[in-house]
């Protein structure tokens, strides 16, 4: 090859290196969008995207946050506690956990227009983790939040909770019913039965928020999450509505809830699994209770004797106190339940009727 042949490659090279080094400023003096683009047009949406839209728009102005300041009061650097609750009717009564309102003295409402109210505690009933608050009236009050049926639920199904997670006003989040009849625990080892599971996310301040159907009727009332971090995990949990239409009214009669039981103390679980007892060991029988009328016998810690164990309420098995409550719960104040009890070895069978121990 030739000078001029090695001459002319060397400069059709050095051209090409330029023009790569060059691509970056030409795209960008050819390409810049200097000026404002133009909007691409957007297919309808679809039919459970408008499914979502419709929920919110008509239940989120229904919705509201329940603010509890702690024990200092709203000064700056006191604890507040908040979560959400919702219009349960034309009165200005608001639905919201229990937990969320516990030990506060006062408490603040923030309806979804922005205004904030007086909010008090007219009961609460901690075995099912639900309370009632009224609120001053606003100017414009919402309606309340249509009732729908736990009944017909199925795994699978769509669900929205709307809430206030981490104080975030206004959030809606979107799942299905994951799965029917949980079992929660609540205070005092009872258990709320039916409970539903699902993977909508109920993060901290979503509690007492509603739990919706498709049609935006209430499904239950969102109540806790089961995450080791305390952030959504998939797995959200929502007292049903059947529960709620049954225990709120009863908080705006009467402030409280009746409590069926028999007039027992039980012993502490853990004691009756270290002596391999299956059942509700009765530690102490409360006087005049119908416990007592009917001759069941609690611990004798002077001799150190085993009273009555509870094995079976109407022939369905007891292993746990939750079990015992539940089943005076499905029996009802006023009914008589056939009890099943052990003591030394001999099994019997005693008839008794279910009180409210509400008071005790």
């Amino acid at each position: 090859m030739g000078a001029r042949s090695t001459n002319v490659l060397l400069a059709i090279v050095a051209l090409m290196l330029a023009a790569l080094l060059a691509q970056p400023y030409l795209d960008y003096w050819l390409y810049s969008a200097t000026e404002p683009r133009a909007v691409a047009p957007r297919a309808d949406l679809t039919d459970l995207e408008q499914t979502s839209v419709r929920v919110f728009e008509a239940i989120s102005p229904s919705v509201v946050q329940v603010i509890a300041p702690g024990p200092g009061g709203l000064r700056p650097g006191a604890g507040v506690q908040s979560g959400s609750g919702f219009l349960w009717d034309e009165a200005g009564h608001v639905v919201t956990n229990a937990h969320v309102v516990q030990g506060a003295g006062q408490l603040a409402v923030r309806l979804a227009s922005g205004e904030v109210v007086r909010g008090e505690v007219v009961g609460a009933a901690p075995n099912f983790d639900l309370a009632v608050l009224r609120i001053d009236r606003p100017r414009l009050l919402p309606p309340p939040v249509p009732l729908g049926s736990a009944e017909d639920l199925q795994v699978g199904q769509l669900a929205y909770a709307i809430g206030n997670p981490f104080g975030f006003d206004q959030s809606l989040t979107a799942g299905v019913i994951s799965a029917l009849q949980r079992r929660l625990p609540t205070s005092g080892g009872r258990e709320i039965p039916d409970v539903i599971q699902t993977d909508a996310a109920v993060n901290p301040g979503n509690s007492g928020g509603p739990l919706l159907d498709s049609s935006g009727r209430l499904i239950g009332v969102n109540t806790a999450i089961f995450s080791p971090s305390g952030a959504s995990a998939g797995i959200g949990f929502a007292i049903p509505v059947g529960v709620v239409n049954r225990v709120v009214p009863a908080l705006i009669r009467s402030g409280r809830v009746p409590t069926p039981g028999i007039g027992i103390l039980a012993a502490d679980e853990a004691m009756a699994a270290q002596m391999d007892l299956e059942g509700v060991v009765i530690a102490e029988v409360l006087p005049g209770s119908p416990a007592e009328r009917a001759g069941l016998d609690g611990i004798d810690i002077f001799r150190g004797e085993l009273g009555d164990v509870i094995v079976a309420v109407d022939g369905t098995p007891v292993r746990r106190f939750a079990d015992f409550t539940s089943a005076l719960d499905r029996a009802g104040i006023g009914e008589e339940v056939e009890l099943t009890v052990r003591r030394n070895g001999e099994r019997r069978e005693v008839e008794v009727t279910v009180v409210d121990v509400g008071g005790e």
